[in-house]
């Protein structure tokens, strides 16, 4: 079976066709700029990518150049779109509605809509994207899967927020957490590894990237994540303040003589590492400003990033009454040693001994906890594609 794997932004569309049954990446790219001019990065397995600049007024003609590129008889990986089996859909926010992926019907597209006023950035680029493949694939049965119901198991001591009651019942002010998809595949994973699948089990995964989320998981199931009503609460992030006093949003407001909405983009897009350091969102250039320019600030912001990231895991482990592994995933999870060494070095009461060489590594999966190291520490390269197509092939089949 061949699952066409559909992540729709605001301007772009990320695709994998990939094989269920050996589940290797026959084909993935990007469709950039769409609405402005277009353009799309093809890469189909053993043959040379392709990148062609092509107008791209919508959604729909995006697909479609996706569609052509997959049959081409040079640059294609299939004869025809017959060959595709099955679509999955991310979709960012399903709100209470959804707790699991399923089939895409009318109704689903219509309580999907209904959830766009909590993520308005999103989930109407999803749903684009749901309408663009219909119309090329009316036969092909679709799958939506959400970030947000991995953690639709958290417990309502985790979820509510300190607010008048009410204001939940009218219009579901809670926390909903995100990076669903990437918590489910690394926490299932983590399972495995350490040989806890089907039994008792207290893990905490960290998806660290630009957009970065902590979540435990106890018996294979969310009980708290660090975002929140939005992916803006919890941990500082690449642009994102992460949580902060909510009295300093009023406070910005009047001496910046701004918008709330004004303000909500400053936390959003100039906060973080980079309002920090002044320097750059990506860690990388934090790195070398530390250690090439001695830039104190962007010293700071590498501080504080780690310093919250163990915060939460030790939260966690408490409110789990224990941990018995922890997870790093996600682009800086994957690849940066000096910062998952950060946050270890936070964790001595947890019986955690880094093993320095193998911290070293990057992005593959590994232990890099010593054996004698009394909570075990891996590295998860994380694959959010597969895990929307795994969920496909088990509604779809």
């Amino acid at each position: 079976m061949n699952v066409f794997v559909v992540n729709c932004g605001s301007s772009s569309l990320k695709y994998q066709l990939i094989d269920a049954g050996t589940e290797e990446v026959i084909a993935k790219g990007l469709c950039e700029r769409i609405g402005i001019d277009g353009r799309l990065t093809h890469k189909p397995a053993g043959k040379e990518e392709v990148v062609r600049e092509a107008g791209m007024p919508d959604h729909k003609s995006a697909v479609s150049y996706v569609l052509e590129a997959l049959t081409d008889p040079v640059s294609g990986v299939i004869e025809d779109l017959s060959s595709i089996d099955a679509v999955g859909h991310r979709i960012v926010h399903g709100g209470e509605k959804f707790a699991g992926s399923v089939l895409i019907t009318d109704e689903v597209i219509k309580a999907i809509e209904e959830c766009n006023d909590l993520a308005p950035l999103h989930n109407p680029a999803n749903l684009i994207g749901i309408s663009a493949c219909r119309a090329l694939m009316p036969e092909v049965p679709m799958v939506a899967v959400f970030d947000t119901a991995f953690h639709q198991t958290m417990p309502a001591k985790a979820y509510l927020y300190g607010l008048p009651y009410e204001y939940y019942e009218q219009y579901k002010i809670r926390k909903y957490g995100f990076h669903g998809t990437s918590h489910s595949f690394v926490s299932k994973r983590l399972l495995q590894i350490i040989g806890r699948e089907n039994k008792e089990s207290k893990v905490i995964v960290c998806h660290l990237g630009n957009g970065s989320s902590v979540t435990a998981v106890h018996n294979g199931k969310s009980v708290d994540t660090s975002m929140g009503f939005t992916p803006l609460d919890g941990l500082i992030m690449g642009t994102r303040s992460g949580s902060i006093d909510p009295a300093v949003v009023q406070f910005l407001a009047d001496k910046l003589n701004c918008s709330l909405d004004e303000v909500i983009n400053i936390l959003n897009k100039k906060s973080g590492v980079e309002g920090i350091s002044g320097v750059s969102s990506d860690f990388r250039d934090l790195d070398n400003a530390v250690s090439i320019e001695g830039n104190e600030r962007a010293a700071t912001a590498l501080d504080m990033f780690a310093y919250r990231t163990a915060q939460y895991i030790g939260s966690y482990a408490a409110a789990m009454n224990g941990v018995d592994a922890i997870a790093f995933t996600a682009g800086i999870g994957e690849n940066n040693a000096k910062i998952r060494k950060a946050v270890c070095d936070y964790l001595g009461y947890l019986g955690i001994v880094l093993d320095e060489q193998a911290n070293l590594v990057r992005g593959e999966e590994i232990r890099i906890s010593t054996e004698d190291s009394q909570t075990a520490v891996y590295v998860i390269p994380t694959n959010e594609e597969l895990a929307i197509a795994r969920e496909t092939v088990a509604l779809v089949k």
